[in-house]
């Protein structure tokens, strides 16, 4: 408890502080903000085509085959806006497929809300880009990690894919930009069950991410480099912790990009269970090919989801070319011919390597 009162009381400092509320007196031929109220409607499609190598299935009638199919995992429409230069919203309804098995639905698309979220922009009181912002919004960690790694059209970051985070939860949340891009810090409360879920109990999550720019200044290869903390302190219920601790590396270079993950978590689904500790690590990395739009993505992602039970492991690896269609103007179109092997050991039962390959795409504007 401790430790959430101090990180509680940095991030209010940081983002509520006594400076950011001090007036400055406009300086002459200011030319005041355009409050005019404003929307736009964009959208953003996943698709792909994707062929299981292994294993193999049986159809209807016994046949052996190798499953494949044309998917629209998911889709997006972005409704963004500002009531005035001090308050923006944005509203996301996201359509994805429901692979219950249990479900009445299954195998449908579903639409649902992914964000809806009203910002209160503090540019005149403080640095800009700081903000608050309540409602079903992003967490800290998966939206800043997806602006580096591009590729959540191939599946998303490490943190999310095995299970530990989620990319979006309602609550209210605060952002600070430090002065001279040397950073930024990003911390809330949230409901903690994810927007997919409704919330269960009184327990609510505090996250909250750290990131540190060593070299903001431009002329040294070192610019592109951020460092990262993240923590999320939650209960599944009273005296049961659900706890993550991340570490982060990240590079930019206009030669590609390169990530580097360190996870930590511990879970304890009642006060009358054990923790089940968990850990992992995850390396990516985006190298371009001149500058034709052509980029390689590589990734491992290692994870031991119960410390206790070490030889249990689930182990990824991700290996692909993409294009990404040069000089698009306010539009991100994207194609990339992929491979993805997911391999778990030390199962009481041996559960065999799932191996993919897909031709998928993203169109976003």
């Amino acid at each position: 408890m401790k430790l959430i009162r101090m990180l509680a009381a940095v991030a209010s400092v940081m983002v509520f502080g006594s400076s950011a509320f001090a007036q400055v007196t406009p300086a002459a031929g200011y030319t005041p903000p355009d409050d005019t109220p404003s929307f736009k409607i964009g959208a953003t499609i996943f698709a792909d085509y994707t062929v299981q190598q292994s294993p193999n299935t049986k159809d209807s009638d016994g046949n052996t085959i190798r499953p494949s199919s044309f998917n629209v995992p998911r889709a997006y429409i972005n409704v963004t806006g500002n009531v005035n230069h001090w308050i923006a919203f944005r509203i996301t309804p996201d359509v994805a497929r429901e692979t219950g098995s249990g479900a009445s639905l299954a195998g449908s698309q579903e639409f649902r809300l992914k964000y809806a979220f009203a910002q209160f922009n503090l540019d005149d009181w403080t640095t800009k880009g700081s903000w608050v912002r309540v409602g079903v919004q992003q967490t800290p960690i998966i939206d800043y990690t997806e602006q580096i790694y591009r590729y959540r059209f191939q599946g998303s970051v490490f943190h999310e894919r095995v299970g530990l985070l989620t990319s979006s939860d309602a609550g209210l949340s605060g952002h600070y930009n430090f002065a001279g891009n040397y950073g930024d810090i990003h911390a809330g409360f949230y409901n903690g069950e994810g927007y997919s879920r409704a919330e269960t109990n009184d327990q609510k999550a505090f996250q909250i991410r750290g990131t540190v720019r060593p070299f903001p200044l431009g002329g040294t290869l070192l610019k592109g480099l951020r460092l990262t903390a993240f923590l999320d302190k939650d209960n599944y219920v009273q005296d049961a912790k659900r706890q993550r601790l991340f570490g982060q590396v990240t590079y930019e270079h206009p030669l590609g990009n390169a990530g580097l993950d360190v996870v930590r978590a511990s879970d304890r689904t009642s006060a009358t269970r054990s923790d089940v500790d968990s850990k992992g690590w995850s390396f990516w990395i985006t190298p371009k090919i001149g500058t034709t739009g052509f980029e390689l993505l590589l990734r491992h992602d290692d994870f031991t989801p119960n410390d206790n039970l070490s030889s249990q492991k689930q182990k990824r690896n991700i290996a692909g070319i993409a294009y990404w269609v040069p000089n698009l103007n306010k539009v991100t179109t994207a194609f990339l011919l992929d491979y993805d092997s997911l391999q778990r050991t030390g199962l009481p039962v041996a559960v065999p390597r799932t191996t993919n390959y897909a031709l998928k795409m993203l169109l976003n504007f």
